[in-house]
């Protein structure tokens, strides 16, 4: 983990304590661990530095030593001193909150006084558009260099729009497949349950695979290595894998969602969208049908004189 900014020992053992648990206990990555501990770092060399100045003694980091006018502070400080993007700050502040949320649970404090602390706005961007060509380019990695459950998988992906998650909890018997039609039952966040149509690709896809699979076996697509449940950081890996025969950078399984909406939301009204992809609001929705920076300059050229 990143240590180039100097904090005390007792500040050490904080934040070392908080990572272990999520490393224990979460399923998170390398990279994500190290944003932890490098945002809980930098505000525990900015907290000790600045109350070893103005302080009375030495005040060593500990969660029961921050107020929210203490957060606050930090915020105005990454905004108006580091002059940091608003979304670099964002992430920073939702460390400190994940960080104080848990010491609350953990009884180091009573009270989590980073929750009336707000995130800072930002505009938001549309997502990773990917395109026709490097679609064909991921399939055509996965035909040549993978196997049957790899090719089916990312067809699934990219012709349901599902999450990671979803994905990785699909059964058997969730697939439904009639002569003209079939669904997935899927189970999204917070145990909500829908029905996800599947097309014909899907469905071509699906229909050879499933014979393929083992009897009793549970998972649509199992983990070679254990034949259970795939998890969500093997999926990514799967999709970066192929992504990266096929050249494509930076391409990862959220994308082939982003790819299904955009897709989708050129012929289908937003309402019947949002259904199929488990959004709670329309707002979300609308993000595939937002104008790029493209499409502006080509709306305003159509009036050009020359």
């Amino acid at each position: 983990m990143p240590k180039s900014v100097m904090v005390s020992a007792p500040a050490d053992t904080c934040i070392n304590e908080f990572i272990q648990s999520l490393s224990t206990n979460e399923d998170l990555n390398q990279k994500t661990l190290r944003e932890y501990t490098s945002d809980l770092r930098n505000f525990a060399s900015w907290f000790e530095e600045i109350w070893g100045i103005h302080g009375e003694g030495s005040i060593h980091f500990h969660p029961s030593e921050i107020t929210t006018p203490t957060i606050v502070q930090y915020r105005e400080y990454l905004q108006k001193i580091r002059c940091l993007k608003p979304a670099t700050v964002n992430r920073r502040l939702i460390t400190l909150k994940r960080y104080f949320d848990w010491a609350v649970g953990q009884d180091l404090v009573a009270t989590d006084f980073s929750k009336p602390v707000k995130l800072i706005p930002e505009e938001k961007t549309s997502p990773r558009q990917i395109t026709d060509k490097e679609e064909a380019a991921l399939i055509a990695a996965a035909e040549k260099h993978g196997n049957v459950r790899d090719r089916t998988l990312l067809l699934v992906m990219l012709h349901t729009g599902l999450r990671s998650m979803e994905v990785c909890n699909l059964t058997v018997k969730d697939i439904t497949i009639g002569k003209r039609s079939g669904h997935i039952t899927v189970r999204g966040k917070r145990n909500k349950q829908r029905d996800v149509p599947l097309n014909s690709t899907a469905r071509i896809a699906l229909e050879p695979y499933l014979a393929s699979l083992p009897n009793g076996c549970e998972y649509l697509f199992p983990s070679e290595k254990t034949g259970g449940r795939l998890n969500e950081r093997a999926l990514r890996r799967i999709v970066e894998k192929y992504a990266r025969l096929a050249g494509l950078n930076g391409v990862s399984a959220h994308d082939l969602r982003h790819r299904f909406g955009y897709v989708m939301s050129e012929k289908t009204p937003l309402h019947r969208l949002a259904q199929i992809m488990g959004h709670d609001s329309l707002n979300t929705t609308k993000v595939y049908v937002r104008a790029t920076r493209a499409d502006l300059q080509a709306e305003v050229e159509k009036i050009a004189w020359q």
